[in-house]
């Protein structure tokens, strides 16, 4: 298949999201190993580095100061601040980055987020929304994952039922339900949206 040009490229962009705990990291760093084309889009945030994390390839971490200076700047495509002091956001210079390299950049975003990108880029962009099997199953993951305490994990819960009524708003809503199938579905939608002529 023949490599599309910057124009063919520029201004596409793809949407992964859904509720914390669904798998849409597991689901995107699967797409990226399958899916040459697709290049991951770095978050900027201004919460702290966790361990192992860097700069300029897990997030762009901006102090609070420089993050406000940017959004006064116009120079986020999305931003929000998804927790008391913590902004996240997409970046105008991290997609064109990966436009220029000739990719398709893959957004992996919180619903929120993912509903003003797909605003925003309209036709341009494809959006799938990971869904869990069941409520009941998603607190089982976040609760088998470790990472959270009793009120976090309640918090998080109460703010995926609030996500899962947004499901109808998004392009193509994927059940993961079987993981191998999970990537195998959204990689077809993604593979159709990127190669489909103008």
């Amino acid at each position: 298949m023949l490599k599309p040009t910057y124009s063919e490229i520029s201004g596409k962009l793809l949407i992964l999201t859904a509720p914390s705990g669904a798998g849409k990291t597991t689901i995107a760093h699967r797409l990226l190993a399958e899916l040459p084309e697709l290049c991951f889009s770095i978050s900027a945030t201004t919460r702290a580095p966790r361990k192992g994390e860097v700069h300029g390839r897990d997030y762009y971490f901006l102090s609070v100061a420089e993050f406000e200076r940017r959004i006064s700047r116009g120079d986020f495509v999305e931003y929000e601040m998804v927790y008391e002091g913590k902004y996240y956001g997409t970046l105008q210079e991290e997609l064109v980055r990966i436009w220029e390299k000739g990719c398709f950049p893959l957004r992996v975003v919180d619903v929120v987020g993912a509903l003003t990108l797909q605003e925003r880029f309209g036709e341009k962009a494809e959006s799938v929304f990971i869904s869990p099997p069941s409520l009941e199953v998603l607190e089982n993951r976040l609760h088998t994952r470790g990472t959270e305490d009793e009120a976090s994990l309640r918090e998080r819960v109460r703010k995926a039922q609030d996500e899962m009524t947004f499901l109808t708003r998004f392009d193509r809503v994927v059940v993961n339900d079987d993981l191998g199938e999970s990537v195998r579905q959204v990689a077809t939608i993604f593979r159709k949206f990127m190669w489909k002529k103008p």
